[in-house]
């Protein structure tokens, strides 16, 4: 299945800014499951509170680190 324009363009800032190989396939995975978890809804339809949800799936199903959560709910610069 080739890969979506929208994540395409991801894929290509991701490259613009200079991430490792690494990290970029690591951030699409999380995205990928960003969106899997809401249906296949498209990231520009879901705000705060859909990150919320998905934050604290991680934090109590996945049983991610509490403070991996904190990082990802940080405003953006801070």
């Amino acid at each position: 299945m080739p890969p979506s324009p929208f994540m395409e363009m991801l894929r290509s800032e991701m490259r613009l800014r200079g991430n490792s190989l690494r990290t970029e396939k690591s951030y699409l995975y999380w995205i990928r499951q960003y969106i899997r978890f809401h249906n296949l809804t498209h990231p520009s339809e879901m705000g705060a509170e859909h990150v919320k949800s998905f934050l604290s799936w991680l934090a109590c199903e996945r049983y991610v680190a509490v403070n991996t959560q904190k990082v990802a709910q940080r405003p953006e610069g801070k």
